[in-house]
């Protein structure tokens, strides 16, 4: 079963500063093994920024969690604060759309 990863962070980078660290990153997320699809985000009254995976199963999820570049990602991006959350897709509204179509 698919699963999705969503990480919120909280950093003390300027907002300049921190755009900047994704987009410097972002080319080494498409070497990860079954990550169908990476989201960025941004909180307009906060600043805080996320990112939603998506991954073939759990079984890649937990390899990609082992990895320097998501260990790393606390560091990269100078997080006072992370929230990490796991699930398992359970079904999709539209199933002929997004990281899962058939």
């Amino acid at each position: 079963m698919a699963a999705i990863l969503f990480v919120r962070i909280k950093s003390s980078l300027d907002p300049r500063e921190l755009e900047r660290r994704l987009v410097e990153r972002r080319p080494r997320f498409h070497e990860v093994p079954e990550l169908v699809q990476k989201i960025y985000g941004r909180d307009e009254s906060t600043g805080d920024v996320c990112g939603i995976y998506f991954f073939e199963d759990q079984s890649a999820l937990s390899a990609f969690r082992e990895t320097e570049l998501a260990q790393t990602i606390p560091t990269a991006y100078e997080a006072k604060e992370i929230r990490r959350e796991a699930y398992e897709v359970l079904y999709p509204l539209h199933p002929e759309r997004g990281p899962f179509a058939q």
